[in-house]
């Protein structure tokens, strides 16, 4: 029997004996110091039983020496948990929340699925009503359904892989990089610095479709190598590119060597942007099949009502483009403009125009973002999620795209437009948007439209973007 046991079973038998036979045996003297014997006997018991306790935690600790300690801390503030293996020097794994799970572990190894989802409703309608022009009523599709991944490797290396699922599978961005300080190289399909609006994500545009020379002068992801480099207030940006990824197996063989520079500053706590971009392109197997087109500002509507068809003898173009934007608090204002020049090898040289100016401001406390050369998606200072409204932004643009030069006629477009976009968290927004196209030297464009004629056109987009 242990001390432990002994001390506990001569209390309790103490506790047992007969009150009265105690009374008839021990005086008061002798009682008082009984009791105090007992309650230093039961100090005793505590002392003891608080060691053996003690030995039992160090007992049953020893046999975990070497497992492996798992501890979770979040970050309330950035909404990071970590978690970390302290016993063998594993790497630490953070989870953080963007719209979607970005992983990060030590060593420069991450990951965050990408994605957006875009839906349209629009209607077109001609002025006059009596014009009967393809596309008229009301129509709608799902504008971009777009999933992937993007992250970081060890090495300063990083990657994207984009696909579209609207039809079939077709990759968007499928690229490397690698970054030195100031310096990004990018090896893959990626898109070839050709402006402000179509280098910024179609997630944070003004208007349910950019501009309209974006489109009809063919920008578009191609697979090349490019090169950033961060020059304290300008950004340079140069590549050389051959054909979009879905038609390398075409045979197509165009070449090109792409250009832009930008510079920024703050004046009076107003942001400005100018900068200017330059592309010369070998058309290559591509000769003879060159155009230039467009929607009237929605996609889901295919008739072009504005096109020069194939243009005969092309064999290089030459494009080039200026840019400005400036944000101050609630409002701001970009304008673009670009000429496409087209050199044939028989007939003469033209030179198209496309441009725009827009302006823009938001009801609610907050500001249009800017990062590394392009526009981004608000901030919202006082989201649905929190009791807010979310932002509310109205814009204001006219745009204009001109095809017709050197006996092409492929008319002229100019468009009045405005829009009420409502985002009620960073990652979903609602666009309204309304235009006004009219259209001149458009004669057989369309089959039954006059030479001069207008639209009006209402669009409405659901967005999820992460």
């Amino acid at each position: 029997m242990n001390i432990k046991s002994s001390l506990i079973a001569c209390v309790s038998l103490a506790a047992l004996l007969p009150i009265n036979a105690i009374a008839q045996t021990i005086t008061d003297e002798d009682l008082g110091a009984l009791i105090k014997r007992i309650n230093q006997l039961e100090q005793e018991v505590r002392s003891l039983r608080s060691e053996l306790d003690s030995v039992g935690s160090k007992q049953v600790g020893s046999k975990q020496v070497g497992l492996a300690q798992k501890e979770q801390k979040q970050d309330q503030n950035k909404g990071v948990i970590v978690i970390k293996d302290d016993s063998d020097d594993e790497p630490s794994v953070s989870f953080n929340w963007k719209g979607a799970p970005e992983i990060k572990g030590d060593g420069g190894w991450s990951v965050k699925p990408k994605g957006r989802v875009l839906y349209d409703f629009n209607n077109l309608s001609s002025v006059p009503s009596s014009l009967d022009i393809p596309g008229e009523g009301l129509s709608s599709e799902a504008r971009r359904l777009r999933f992937g991944i993007q992250g970081t490797m060890p090495g300063s290396f990083g990657y994207k892989l984009i696909a579209d699922y609207l039809d079939g599978v077709k990759l968007t961005d499928a690229y490397f990089t690698y970054e030195d300080g100031p310096l990004t190289l990018t090896l893959g399909q990626h898109n070839t610095f050709q402006g402000l609006e179509e280098l910024s994500s179609s997630n944070d545009t003004s208007f349910v479709e950019r501009a309209a020379y974006t489109d009809a002068f063919g920008f578009e992801r191609r697979v090349g190598l490019s090169a950033t480099y961060q020059l304290n207030d300008f950004l340079l940006e140069g590549g050389v590119f051959t054909d979009n990824i879905d038609d390398l197996d075409d045979g197509n063989n165009s070449f090109s060597v792409d250009g832009r520079v930008s510079y920024t500053t703050v004046i009076d706590d107003t942001f400005i942007h100018l900068g200017s971009s330059v592309h010369v392109r070998d058309l290559g197997n591509e000769i003879d099949s060159i155009r230039y087109r467009q929607r009237p500002f929605v996609h889901s509507v295919n008739t072009r009502f504005i096109n020069t068809d194939d243009i005969s003898g092309a064999t290089d173009e030459l494009s080039y483009g200026l840019e400005a934007a400036a944000i101050a608090g609630r409002f701001h204002v970009v304008a673009e403009t670009h000429w496409a020049h087209v050199a044939r090898s028989e007939f003469a040289d033209p030179t198209f125009f496309g441009g725009s100016i827009e302006a823009g401001y938001y009801l609610t406390q907050d500001t249009r973002e800017y990062k590394g050369g392009v526009f981004k998606g608000v901030k919202v200072n006082d989201p649905v999620s929190n009791g807010g409204t979310g932002a509310w932004q109205i814009n204001f643009r006219f745009d204009r795209l001109d095809l017709v030069d050197a006996g092409i006629v492929g008319g002229a477009q100019d468009a009045y437009m405005a829009s009420l976009i409502w985002t009620p968290v960073n990652e979903v927004r609602f666009l309204f948007n309304y235009a006004h196209l009219s259209y001149t030297d458009a004669l057989n464009i369309v089959e039954g439209a006059p030479n001069d004629f207008s639209v009006n056109v209402i669009g409405l987009r659901g967005q999820l973007g992460f």
